[in-house]
């Protein structure tokens, strides 16, 4: 694990950071301001400097994401119950939103299977699973995928036949990177993340 997820982790315990705390948002802020965001804080994952592969083949650095609320899943492709549940939850969170808001919150579906998600193999899902095509999907090194996991708290390990064991969780980043709220679990209605995303971009 590398030094800056140590110090991340810690100073994430450490720190006085309320998941959302919506009763100190102010009350007058605007949709669009997301933009006028702080610089990144200590606790926001977008300080690490790892690179990702979209399925496109394009290098990203998380902290392109920032400005945003970010809705973020890790899972693999090859999954044949969790991961495409994960997906569809994912996508009555968006279908929750207002049709005005959905256009200012990302979603990113991020593989652990760094081995055989190559850009050519998450393109192949996004059509066979109908992923929308403003989604993100993103494979990475096996340690930067590793990394990642360890700030988001997300627990995966590969088993004899390929497949993983793995957290089943999808993750709130407010528009600094920092983790806002986590829903755990599948066949969830997305009910409590989307006010979050509400409280998230009126903060």
């Amino acid at each position: 694990m590398k030094i800056f997820t140590i110090v991340f982790l810690l100073s994430l315990a450490l720190s006085r950071m309320n998941i959302l705390a919506e009763t100190n948002a102010p009350c007058c802020a605007k949709l669009g301001e997301a933009s006028a965001i702080s610089p990144i804080t200590e606790q926001s994952i977008y300080q690490i400097d790892s690179t990702f592969t979209d399925d496109g083949g394009k290098s990203v650095k998380l902290s392109s994401l920032a400005g945003q609320p970010v809705i973020l899943t890790m899972f693999f492709s090859r999954c044949t119950y969790a991961c495409p549940i994960l997906a569809n939850d994912m996508k009555k969170i968006e279908t929750a939103l207002p049709a005005e808001l959905r256009g200012k919150v990302r979603f990113v579906l991020v593989s652990f299977d760094s081995d055989r998600d190559t850009p050519e193999a998450l393109a192949r899902y996004r059509r066979t699973r109908q992923i929308p095509s403003d989604w993100i999907l993103l494979t990475a090194s096996r340690d930067d995928i590793l990394e990642l996991a360890a700030l988001l708290g997300v627990k995966y390990k590969k088993e004899a036949t390929g497949q993983f064991a793995h957290s089943n969780l999808i993750t709130l980043l407010d528009p600094r990177g920092e983790i806002a709220f986590r829903q755990t679990g599948l066949n969830s209605d997305g009910g409590e993340l989307t006010n979050k995303i509400h409280a998230v971009i009126v903060r």
